[in-house]
């Protein structure tokens, strides 16, 4: 018998049936431990150059911003599929946001001090909600390295009551959101494309996760827009 044969047997063998999405589940949390350990290795990288190497220093900013958007991908996917399972459950504990925002801030320091970017916070101090922090975190991030990615030199982070609902908004000053990603703020998951280089994976993650946030007879959302006067996107994301 031949080895190709041999494989046919072998496929119809009921000792291998595989559940794909389990084993691409398993396969993406490795890869996202990989790249922990990669970005971790690249900001110690950075941190041993000397401040002359600026060029050196530009390339390392990009190859960790390029790793940290994998790694969310990555996030996203997983997350993606526990929904799928209905095993994406809520750890939910109260917050203080102006914590959040600055260490979101924090996270992302390496390309706001490359880039010239200046992050400003209008938060109260006192502001306090119950919600999962590690997803609103994954979220924001999502919103804030998006801001940087496109254009922008100043980004306001802001977070007020309004309506009983917790609204989150990340401003820029860059050249605001095409009609096609306003668009696509509302699209189910089915019609996501790459067509046009963006396949509306963030998009679509961060309303999954607001709408997952619920009170009674409310949900969260998002919304997108573009500043009238600067121009800039207006990301916000509201919590019952």
């Amino acid at each position: 018998m031949s080895h190709n044969q041999q494989l046919n047997v072998d496929k119809r063998s009921d000792n291998l049936t595989i559940d794909f999405a389990s084993v691409m589940a398993v396969a993406v949390h490795d890869m996202k431990n990989s790249l922990s350990l990669l970005l971790q290795t690249i900001e110690d990288l950075s941190k041993s150059l000397p401040p002359s190497e600026n060029i050196s220093r530009q390339y390392i900013v990009d190859l960790h911003y390029e790793a940290n958007r994998m790694n969310t991908t990555l996030v996203q996917i997983l997350s993606l599929y526990r929904v799928e399972l209905d095993a994406l459950s809520l750890n939910i504990d109260e917050c203080f946001m102006e914590d959040l925002v600055y260490e979101i801030i924090e996270s992302n320091k390496t390309y706001t001090k490359q880039k010239n970017i200046t992050c400003s916070v209008e938060v109260d101090s006192e502001l306090s909600w119950f919600t999962d922090k590690d997803l609103l975190f994954l979220l924001m991030n999502d919103v804030l390295v998006n801001a940087i990615r496109y254009g922008a030199s100043e980004i306001k982070i802001s977070a007020v009551v309004e309506n009983e609902y917790l609204c989150i908004a990340v401003e820029d000053n860059g050249p605001g959101y095409p009609q096609s990603m306003l668009d696509m703020s509302d699209a189910a998951m089915k019609s996501l494309s790459v067509s046009e280089g963006r396949t509306g994976l963030g998009l679509f993650f961060a309303r999954m996760i607001a709408q997952t946030h619920k009170n009674k007879d409310r949900q969260g959302s998002i919304k997108l827009s573009n500043n009238s006067i600067t121009g800039g996107s207006i990301f916000k994301v509201l919590l019952p």
